[in-house]
């Protein structure tokens, strides 16, 4: 899928947390399609995925890459200076900590908020554009739809972190108004290279392989929760479309429209070819989001982005991945 031509023939691109779910799309993306030197920095893992709580890189999600691999810590400034050599034109963020459980406040703003700005302040030296991965969480349990600008309230370290992030970049960005600096607000992303994400992996994969392993899957209270689910394919659009942007934002990327967790049972059911009974069990979090819906007007007016995937579309997909990933790695 190519989203724009010609312009980063000849580029140099940094993917930072390029060996994780959204990282690597994005990478493999710009490889694939684009004549241009693609260099993923990440910090990768050295513990097995069932002793992480945190979501970090892994090889096999780089399979198939044909760029350049910088191990490195966002941060450590040793490791950062690495790519001082470089003349980069374009950096993605996508290194943080997104386990919205995480409960270590210094830690996931140390990761989240100091490192960003270190990486803004080297792309203020380099003269690069920015495109980083802010989240949905930054809206907590506020009334959906979920409008920028409106009832950014989280509820916890991430999002707060994230909310952070999107004001110290367009602060940044007022500061410096020659460079363009993009945040893309994901809501629930699933898809291809987010199995390595442990238990922070999409409900739609976690329900996915239950299914399989277990013919049965379990859901909090009633399984009515509402989510934006938004396929990999469309984030990986929204970012292609962000290297065009005509000024400085923060912009939702999801499909727009709220599905619920028992919809997606029925539609693995029906993509996966399979029967399975659902329990429902009490929610241990203090904290969950209910009801969340991506506002994407501005983000189809200023960016053209146009998701294509709904849900049906999107599990339909995936669901060959699913039972590849159950076979190769689960079963």
């Amino acid at each position: 899928m190519k989203y724009i031509d010609g312009t980063l023939s000849g580029k140099t691109i940094v993917v930072s947390g390029g060996a994780g779910f959204i990282g690597s799309n994005i990478a493999k993306h710009l490889a694939y399609h684009h004549q241009a030197r693609v260099i993923v920095f990440d910090k990768f893992r050295n513990q097995p995925l069932e002793e992480y709580s945190a979501s970090l890189g892994h090889f096999k999600n780089l399979i198939g890459f044909n760029g350049e691999v910088i191990v490195g810590d966002i941060t450590n400034s040793n490791d950062l200076a690495l790519l001082e050599p470089y003349p980069i034109d374009y950096i993605f963020h996508e290194a943080a900590i997104s386990d919205t459980t995480m409960l270590d406040e210094e830690l996931v703003m140390r990761t989240n908020c100091n490192a960003f700005l270190e990486i803004l302040k080297l792309a203020q030296r380099k003269n690069a554009r920015v495109i980083y991965a802010s989240s949905a969480g930054v809206y907590g349990n506020s009334p959906a739809p979920n409008v920028v600008g409106e009832g950014e309230i989280p509820e916890n370290i991430y999002g707060f972190s994230k909310l952070n992030m999107d004001k110290l970049a367009m602060h940044f960005a007022e500061e410096n108004p020659k460079m363009t600096i993009i945040g893309l607000r994901y809501f629930n992303v699933y898809g291809a290279g987010e199995f390595y994400k442990g238990k922070t992996a999409s409900m739609v994969l976690q329900l996915g392989l239950q299914a399989l392993e277990h013919k049965k899957v379990r859901l909090f209270t009633d399984g009515n929760q509402l989510r934006d689910f938004v396929y990999i394919e469309d984030v990986i659009q929204a970012n292609m479309k962000a290297l065009e942007a005509k000024r400085s934002g923060v912009y939702n990327v999801g499909f727009g429209k709220a599905r619920s967790y028992n919809e997606i049972v029925h539609l693995l059911k029906e993509y996966l070819g399979i029967h399975c009974k659902i329990k429902y069990i009490d929610n241990p979090y203090s904290f969950f989001q209910n009801h969340t819906c991506a506002d994407i007007d501005s983000t189809m007016l200023d960016l053209g982005y146009k998701p294509r995937f709904s849900l049906e579309a999107g599990i339909k997909a995936y669901s060959r991945e699913i039972k590849h990933i159950f076979k190769k790695e689960v079963h």
